[in-house]
């Protein structure tokens, strides 16, 4: 059986996808500034994001924060 996750916004979403959105989005120097961690700010790449992420659970969680915030401002101007 399938577990059904209603209403959670990251459901389906990698969080490969959701440091390209962002970067996409803000750009790495924006992206720094919003979050302050050394991977943003420091020669930032999503692969050494990526590994700072999956290691950093208080990290991660900013991240997946500030990407369904910029959804639903997205949402919004539609």
């Amino acid at each position: 059986m399938s577990e059904h996750k209603p209403n959670n916004p990251l459901h389906g979403v990698t969080l490969e996808q959701i440091v390209n959105s962002l970067v996409e989005h803000y750009g790495w120097d924006e992206l720094g500034k919003r979050i302050k961690i050394r991977c943003f700010n420091r020669d930032p790449s999503v692969r050494s994001s990526l590994k700072f992420l999956r290691k950093t659970p208080w990290a991660r969680k900013k991240v997946e924060g500030l990407y369904i915030a910029m959804q639903k401002t997205e949402r919004k101007r539609r």
